[in-house]
């Protein structure tokens, strides 16, 4: 493929009274980073960091024009390292791309080759990025809770941010897999939808917060998945029941939380961290692998909205309202 070959992205600028302005630029092959492996990406998915990068967030991206994406899924033009052939379907999440490295909200990508796995024979493209990192984080959350002896006989798991993209499908993996789901969300109209997923109780995200001022409140959960931080992560932690987890993988309420250490010592209760940005190439295989299989969701379709890249700007901006509901994947072609 020729260097002066054009494609389109996302681009997000830094404009001279540092506001951030986003919008769909012609670039070419020549543009990207010079890396072993280039990709024609066919699709991708938002994510929260995603919407952070675009806004100019410079925690996630220090340089501007930068192109966002943390996912990315699609078909090898060539390989440098000869670790994938021409033409193979491979799965890129994490590490630094959509970062500080252009992501998959552009129709190439050009990164090192050990950032990405080979596709499974039993999912799509587009299926796995319906799973995206938001999937991912999802099984991942289930798995280290399993790893410390979690199983749906311990009792009702709890989901905080439960109409998010790690947190629907935390509750629709959970539910296949045996759990009963206790979701938790600000938007109580998509109670109904929660309960289509397979959670068996839809309440307000505020009840989790109602033993704000106490160490303790009564035990509850079995175990739970938190997206959200903050008072949310801290309350959760002091209503699972003794030896439970609490999975954290999010900070969509706050980065900080504040509590005692007493679930910790007079229950035995755990907190885990979930990072699903720089874990081992192989870990990521084996997850995939996982979700390919046991963690595959009937009609994955009905989990995800397809939208193109030229919606992407106003769909990024809905991460900050309040208003996302699900996964949005992004078809590139």
């Amino acid at each position: 493929m020729s260097t002066d070959t054009t494609f389109k992205a996302l681009v997000v600028r830094q404009n001279d009274d540092n506001t951030f302005s986003k919008q769909i630029e012609e670039r070419t092959v020549s543009q990207l980073p010079e890396n072993e492996l280039l990709i024609e990406v066919h699709y991708s998915s938002l994510n929260f960091k995603d919407a952070m990068s675009a806004s100019g967030n410079k925690q996630i991206t220090r340089e501007f024009p930068h192109t966002p994406g943390i996912d990315a899924a699609g078909v090898v033009v060539s390989d440098a390292s000869g670790t994938f052939e021409a033409g193979q379907q491979i799965l890129v999440f994490g590490y630094d791309l959509g970062m500080n490295t252009d992501g998959g909200l552009g129709q190439m990508i050009s990164i090192p080759a050990n950032w990405a796995v080979a596709c499974p024979n039993t999912l799509t493209l587009k299926e796995a990025m319906i799973y995206g990192t938001g999937g991912l984080t999802a099984a991942l959350c289930i798995q280290k809770l399993e790893k410390l002896g979690a199983k749906p006989s311990d009792g009702p798991v709890a989901v905080s941010g439960a109409t998010g993209g790690v947190g629907s499908i935390s509750v629709a993996l959970l539910h296949q897999l045996g759990y009963e789901v206790v979701a938790f969300s600000g938007k109580p109209e998509k109670g109904d939808y929660l309960k289509t997923l397979g959670a068996s109780q839809v309440l307000h995200r505020d009840e989790i917060n109602k033993v704000q001022e106490r160490p303790v409140g009564r035990e509850l959960w079995a175990n739970a998945i938190d997206t959200l931080g903050g008072d949310y992560l801290a309350n959760l932690l002091k209503q699972v029941k003794s030896g439970g987890a609490v999975a954290a993988c999010g900070l969509a309420s706050s980065p900080m939380f504040s509590m005692t250490v007493i679930p910790f010592i007079t229950r035995g209760v755990s907190l885990l961290g979930i990072d699903s940005v720089f874990i081992p190439l192989e870990d990521k295989q084996a997850i995939w692998q996982r979700v390919a299989s046991d963690m595959k969701l009937d009609n994955l379709e009905s989990y995800c909205e397809e939208i193109t890249l030229e919606q992407t700007p106003e769909y990024l901006d809905r991460f900050f309202k309040g208003a996302v509901v699900g996964r949005y994947v992004v078809s590139l072609r």
